[in-house]
């Protein structure tokens, strides 16, 4: 594959995947408007690799807590904040692996790849945002997660296996609906993306290591070096301007995004 594509959608995707703005509307878009092909499977994975480290770096200390809560959990002891973070991050995380496995089997991810579907959910998921953002009190923050809190954060990302919706977008959108500050709702948004990706890794991962060759293995280290560089700088970029401005700007650049996939799609 060109360089020259790759380096495309990697940015596309680092800058896309955590900012509330639908990374695969954005990887429709962009064959449309350059006549380029169809990545691929082995390079979607490498920019996910490259995305969740971009996440685990930003959020290191936060890392190392789910890991050491993690390790507690094997051993049955909930005695700490860390192992109740580790917790609650596996309950937020069940129903999408879940979901995940019956689009994945059933085909229904592939099904719903259309211009029309990212379009709609781009836009209608964007007005969501605003409401829920508008109208969320800001109560809560992230070191008082609740399993509650964790279990139907959960069950809004499972809306973000249908395309467009945005992963990041739909987890902030229940954090604030939830009460969470715009901050604190950002941060266990992109702390929920860990297992996640995780999970998406695994599941498709086998599949990317039997084809593998010289030239897949060079494109996906591209790929996912320059993923990890874009996703890094969105990230830190978004977190820092949350200090001070609502998510409004990525609500209407989402209805300005939905409204170009609806006119690609129907006219």
């Amino acid at each position: 594959m060109p360089v020259l594509h790759l380096i495309l959608v990697a940015l596309v995707q680092g800058i896309t995947e955590f900012l509330p703005v639908s990374s695969s509307g954005h990887l429709i878009l962009l064959p449309n408007l350059t006549g380029l092909e169809d990545q691929g499977q082995v390079v979607d994975v490498a920019v996910h690799v490259g995305t969740l480290g971009a996440v685990i770096l930003y959020f290191r200390s936060d890392f190392v807590r789910i890991v050491r809560g993690s390790l507690s959990l094997l051993r049955l002891e909930v005695q700490d904040q860390d192992a109740w973070l580790a917790l609650c991050l596996a309950i937020a995380t069940v129903p999408v692996v879940l979901a995940g496995m019956i689009f994945h089997l059933t085909g229904l991810s592939d099904a719903l790849r259309s211009v029309a579907v990212i379009g709609w959910t781009t836009l209608i998921f964007g007005l969501v945002l605003y409401w829920t953002d508008q109208r969320g009190t800001m109560e809560k923050t992230a070191d008082r997660w609740s399993m509650k809190d964790a279990a139907v954060m959960g069950l809004w990302q499972v809306l973000a296996l249908i395309p467009g919706t945005s992963r990041s977008g739909i987890t902030i959108t229940g954090a604030r609906q939830l009460g969470y500050a715009r901050h604190d709702a950002a941060k266990l948004a992109m702390l929920m993306s860990i297992p996640t990706i995780l999970a998406s890794g695994v599941l498709l991962g086998a599949d990317v290591l039997i084809a593998m060759d010289a030239a897949a293995a060079r494109d996906a280290g591209i790929a996912a070096a320059f993923a990890f560089i874009a996703a890094f700088g969105a990230l830190h970029f978004m977190m820092r301007l949350l200090n001070s401005v609502s998510f409004t700007p990525y609500v209407i650049y989402r209805i300005a995004l939905g409204v170009v996939l609806l006119a690609i799609a129907y006219v």
